[in-house]
């Protein structure tokens, strides 16, 4: 969707590889782990359902988006041939902002009015539109960048 919609290149110069991987994170890793933690979430629980909710906004917020969202830059980055740790100081702290103005009002909707079995379901959808950002910030320093890095450093 990135490459079509946000990008625009077009369907002769579209990176099969790149949605490849996008298709393969999301279905064998951020799938599977996303239905788990919200299985994980719900044993968290206070009398008042406001408390509730805050205190699962906030784990999800500080330790799954947190990790997940360096795996999902460094396993990028890795896959594409460019360096992890370069792609995680370059790109890191910019998606982490971009995720707590989208994700916190999202995920307080969902752990407050959708039930367990439909709150992957929510977090699909709304992920149509993330999936693409990131997809956008992660393709903004892929192997051409590293390959250009190299180049120079070998130059000088």
């Amino acid at each position: 969707m990135a490459q079509q919609f946000v990008e625009r290149v077009g369907v002769r110069k579209h990176n099969y590889a790149r949605t490849g991987r996008m298709v393969g994170y999301g279905g064998l890793v951020f799938g599977p782990a996303a239905t788990q933690w919200y299985k994980l979430l719900t044993k968290i629980k206070f009398e008042s359902a406001t408390t509730t909710t805050i205190v699962r906004v906030l784990a999800d917020q500080s330790i799954f988006a947190s990790l997940n969202l360096g795996f999902f830059l460094s396993s990028m980055a890795y896959l594409e041939g460019a360096s992890p740790k370069k792609r995680l100081e370059d790109k890191y702290v910019q998606a982490l902002e971009k995720n707590w103005l989208l994700w916190p009002p999202v995920q307080t909707i969902n752990f407050t009015l959708v039930p367990l079995e439909h709150r992957v379901l929510v977090v699909n959808v709304v992920s149509l539109g993330w999936n693409c950002y990131l997809s956008w910030v992660n393709n903004q320093g892929g192997i051409e960048e590293s390959v250009v890095e190299e180049v120079k450093q070998k130059v000088a």
